[in-house]
C-alpha cells in the first residue's frame, strides 16, 4: 500500500511541475479480473482447484463422523475387542491428523493460487493498459483503487478489458496451432 501511495505521489507531483500537461487514464483492477476472458478462466480454475481440495477436506470429514459415531453407540463399542477399540481409536486420530494437514494444505493451496492469479492478471493487465495508452495517447494509466477520486472519462478499464481479451483470444488461437502441429 505504501509502494502504491509513493508511486502516486511521485506521479501527481511529477505531472504538477512538468511543462505539459499529463493525460492520465484509469483502470479498476477488479473489474478486469471479473470481466476480462482471462480473468474468468484463472477463476474457473482456482475454482476447480478449491473443489478438488475440498472434497478432500469433506471426505475425511465425513470418515471422522462415521468413526466418532461408532464411539457414541455403546453397543458398538461393547462389541469389540479391546484391540479393535484401540485400532479404532488409532484410526480417529490418524483421520484427524489427515483432516488437519488437509486443511492447512489447502488454506495454503489457496493463498499460494490466488496471489499466483492476482500475479499473472496483475501482468496482463499492465500489459493491457500500455497498449490502451499507447492507442489513447496516455501519459499515466494508474490503478484506479489507487485513487481517492477520478473523473468517470478517464476510466479506460473497458478497453483494457478488451485488450486482454484480445490478447487472450490471440494466446489461445497459437496453444490450438501449436497442438495441432505436435499432432499432426
Amino acid at each position: 500500500m505504501f509502494r502504491k501511495t509513493l508511486i502516486l505521489a511521485t506521479v501527481l507531483f511529477g505531472t504538477a511541475f512538468a511543462a505539459e500537461t499529463a493525460t492520465i487514464g484509469a483502470v479498476n483492477f477488479a473489474t478486469c479480473v471479473t470481466e476480462s476472458k482471462s480473468g474468468k478462466k484463472e477463476q474457473e480454475n482456482l475454482e476447480v482447484m478449491r473443489k478438488q481440495m475440498g472434497a478432500l477436506v469433506e471426505k475425511t470429514e465425513k470418515e471422522l463422523k462415521e468413526i466418532a459415531g461408532k464411539f457414541e453407540d455403546t453397543e458398538f463399542l461393547d462389541s469389540l475387542s479391546p484391540k479393535g477399540e484401540e485400532e479404532l481409536k488409532l484410526k480417529h486420530q490418524t483421520l484427524e491428523e489427515d483432516l488437519a494437514r488437509y486443511q492447512n494444505q489447502y488454506y495454503q493451496l489457496m493463498q499460494q493460487a490466488q496471489y499466483q492469479l492476482i500475479q499473472k492478471l496483475g501482468s496482463q493487465i499492465a500489459k493491457a493498459s500500455e497498449a490502451v495508452a499507447n492507442d489513447k495517447k496516455l501519459d499515466y494509466v494508474l490503478n484506479k483503487e489507487a485513487c481517492f477520486f477520478g473523473k468517470q472519462q478517464l476510466d479506460v478499464t473497458q478497453d483494457v478489458i478488451a485488450e486482454m481479451d484480445k490478447q487472450f483470444e490471440l494466446q489461445a488461437k497459437e496453444k490450438t496451432e501449436t497442438a495441432e502441429k505436435k499432432a499432426g
